[in-house]
């Protein structure tokens, strides 16, 4: 089967325009192949995002999955879900190792794209841990290889040997990257179990506190051993290096970014499957605070202030397994 032959499609990769149709056949393979793709989509999307922690780079993946896809006699597909995967796994893989090169020179901290996710995100409390800002900051520990086959495992439950076709790798090496990378994973991710309705009622009070600059109400609100990040991507101010602790975070955010220029609003949104912090200055995005919450306390705050990152807060997007 060819994978590498890319025929005509619109600029956006959608696939609503194909040349080189030459039948009747022809018409109707991209037609199924369509239909398959957009059935799809968004479990590709999630996967691809959860590998590379882009939504920009995560369409760009799409874009040459589709590609590929339509180029494939379908006839020979026998599982057409599996063999996407594939496609797109190898294609973020190919991407995440352009994405180190690419963070090595990056202006300070580098932090996921946020999204906007819709509602029914947090009602999977599994794919919404999988898709959190603190997840994908773990995720970024691991090893290109090892990222993709937890991802694939932990989180869709694909069996060993289709991982392995995806990653190329053999069944039983894929089971010793499953079993070190969330060993690696199981250190570093959150411990605290908190619902719902505490985290949202944590976010309320830490908003509360942003808006006020109460010193005592951020120290109420924040955990001991609290981390906070900001990037800007050398575009726009924020700190270099992480802040740690909750004096010395409480008064950062008493006296800090919130006190600049500008009339400043704070609203309290979904972001990567949990509550986050939307901050507008005189009515544009500023910004947006992921948080982490932990048994009743916020434990990590990661403002995202590079305009290059924001495009995906002004809109929902629909992330599946």
């Amino acid at each position: 089967m060819n994978e590498g032959s890319e025929p005509a499609t619109d600029r956006a990769g959608s696939p609503d325009r194909v040349g080189r149709v030459d039948s009747v056949d022809s018409v109707d393979s991209v037609e199924s192949a369509t239909q398959a793709f957009v059935g799809y989509r968004n479990l590709l999307f999630t996967v691809a995002y959860e590998m590379l922690g882009s939504a920009a780079d995560a369409e760009d993946v799409l874009q040459e999955t589709w590609l590929r896809w339509v180029d494939v006699d379908h006839a020979t597909v026998r599982e057409q879900r599996a063999y996407l995967v594939r496609i797109v796994t190898r294609q973020a893989l190919d991407r995440l190792r352009a994405l180190g090169r690419r963070k090595e020179s990056y202006v300070g901290p580098w932090l996921p794209e946020p999204l906007l996710t819709t509602p029914d995100v947090a009602e999977d409390v599994e794919l919404a841990e999988s898709v959190s800002m603190a997840m994908l900051l773990v995720l970024e520990t691991l090893q290109p290889v090892e990222r993709a086959v937890f991802v694939l495992r932990e989180v869709f439950s694909l069996d060993y040997d289709e991982i392995a076709d995806a990653v190329d790798k053999s069944p039983a090496a894929v089971r010793q990257l499953a079993y070190r990378a969330r060993a690696h994973v199981a250190a570093r991710r959150p411990r605290g179990i908190t619902s719902p309705a505490e985290t949202r009622a944590v976010l309320e009070a830490f908003q509360r506190a942003v808006e006020t600059g109460e010193l005592q109400s951020l120290l109420d609100v924040l955990a001991p051993d609290v981390v906070y990040l900001s990037d800007g991507g050398g575009v726009r101010h924020a700190l270099l290096r992480p802040v740690v602790g909750v004096d010395k975070v409480a008064r950062l955010l008493a006296t800090g970014w919130w006190k600049r220029g500008g009339k400043r609003s704070v609203e309290l949104v979904q972001i990567n499957g949990g509550p986050g912090l939307l901050v507008r200055v005189d009515g544009e995005i500023d910004g947006v605070v992921a948080v982490r919450v932990e048994n009743g306390y916020v434990t990590g705050a990661y403002y995202v202030r590079n305009p290059e990152k924001l495009s995906w807060v002004e809109r929902e997007t629909a992330v599946t397994r």
